[in-house]
């Protein structure tokens, strides 16, 4: 309970350092279009933290599982305030670049990629087994909440004093994250053998793992899967068809995104507070598909503001449950000594997707769907009688086929048998846990 403890601290003083490093990437993208006036430059600033942090999640696990988490955390939180402090110096200088902001974000994808695994373990080692979806809700939660309050934060800070101060108050947010974890949090180690290993030998061991828990392997597939659908819409695309189906209102796409940051907090909370799934292989794949049924479709079918916050709201509330029953499901099946490794493997497989996505959205939108839906073909006429015609219903066609082909692969995922063995697993190792407690 004492350990159960120190993680709220540690997770309210992440928290506060996430909403300020949130506020500075939000004020970022504000400064890079302002400058370029291209969705491609502001695509690339998340493509260029993406790419990095998959290929080295490709062997930071093992070095993970070998050496302090705590130190991880410290050391890769300390250079994504440097990037920070770079960014603030380049800007005071007047001499900040687009591309300056590309190569920061590489470094910052590299350090991502080794703090995420030593952050999931530490949860393991500080968080009861049976707490763990709980605490999978709580961190829903305030990263939804984040997403609800950093944009307005950060465009009245960029109001009032530019790029300049929301980089100060991101330092300062660290500062105090950074004292919290160094000073009053103390992470349990076991460490696995430190001898030395070439670099993707850790990658080998967590596949070797993988190999023989396909249930968890084909998990981390599907969800690339699902994650490559989500970010063809959801990532690049929804900004731009809300402003082109509402005439440019920027307070309709602020509304829409404090929706989906709404609907992420509820069902965090929701999580948080519920008893643990018995079925949580099932649970994964039916909240994915509630998402993707009653979020997307609804999203290319609506016209008004009222309509599209109701898909923001459904597409997001699924999302902590998904979530929350996956990590319950590693953190049961996976042995505590190889947990760097696989959670690495984890990261490196099922994100491996969302790059393609970004990217290949944006294409699709701008060079097929878009002038397919003004081509006043059959085919065309037909889906303009779900998803409207004029600006924007080349996107909103994307969402319609996102919809429908997301909902179909969550639904047949649940079918997979070795899948639904993780329940009868996961199920014992509950009775042993209720049994050892008698």
């Amino acid at each position: 309970m004492e350990n159960f403890k120190k993680y709220i601290i540690l997770w309210l003083s992440q928290s506060v350092s996430q909403l300020g490093s949130s506020m500075t990437s939000f004020a970022l993208v504000l400064w890079a279009y302002e400058r370029s006036r291209s969705a491609l430059s502001v695509s690339l600033l998340s493509f260029c933290n993406y790419v990095p942090y998959i290929l080295v999640s490709m062997f930071a696990g093992a070095f993970v599982d070998r050496h302090r988490k705590k130190t991880i955390m410290l050391v890769a939180d300390s250079v994504a305030a440097a990037g920070t402090v770079i960014v603030f110096v380049l800007l005071a200088a007047g001499r900040l670049e687009i591309r300056n902001i590309y190569i920061i974000n590489l470094v910052i994808g590299i350090t991502t990629a080794f703090q995420q695994p030593a952050s999931s373990v530490a949860m393991g080692r500080l968080v009861p087994a049976d707490k763990i979806s709980n605490v999978s809700g709580m961190n829903s939660f305030s990263q939804n909440l984040i997403v609800v309050f950093s944009p307005m934060f950060a465009a009245s800070f960029y109001a009032a004093g530019g790029l300049s101060l929301i980089l100060l108050i991101d330092l300062a947010s660290f500062m105090m994250a950074f004292c919290v974890l160094l000073f009053f949090i103390r992470i349990p180690e076991q460490f696995g053998e430190k001898k030395y290993q070439r670099p993707f030998a850790g990658t080998v061991e967590g596949f070797v793992f993988l190999k023989r828990e396909k249930g968890i392997f084909y998990i981390m597939l599907t969800m690339a899967l699902i994650n490559f659908f989500s970010r063809l819409t959801y990532e690049n695309i929804l900004s731009p068809m809300i402003l082109a189906r509402s005439g440019g209102s920027s307070l309709t796409l602020g509304t829409v995104n404090a929706c989906m940051g709404i609907g992420g907090m509820a069902g965090g909370i929701i999580v948080s507070v519920k008893k643990e799934s018995r079925h949580k292989a099932e649970a994964i794949y039916v909240s994915a598909a509630l998402s993707f049924l009653f979020g997307d479709l609804l999203m290319a079918a609506g016209r008004t503001v009222f309509w599209w916050s109701a898909a923001a709201v459904a597409a997001s509330l699924p999302i902590p449950f998904i979530m929350a029953n996956q990590n319950a499901i590693l953190y049961k099946k996976v042995p505590d000594e190889m947990r760097g490794r696989v959670f690495a493997v984890r990261n490196a497989v099922q994100y491996s997707t969302i790059p393609a996505g970004i990217l290949l959205g944006g294409y699709l939108a701008d060079y097929v769907f878009e002038p397919f839906m003004k081509g006043g073909t059959r085919t065309a006429a037909l889906l303009g009688q779900i998803v409207g015609s004029g600006g924007g219903s080349g996107m909103a066609a994307m969402f319609l086929c996102t919809g429908i082909c997301g909902f179909a692969v969550s639904i047949l995922s649940c079918f997979n048998r070795e899948i639904r063995k993780l329940n009868e697993t996961c199920q014992k190792e509950r009775g042993r846990r209720s049994s050892n407690k008698n």
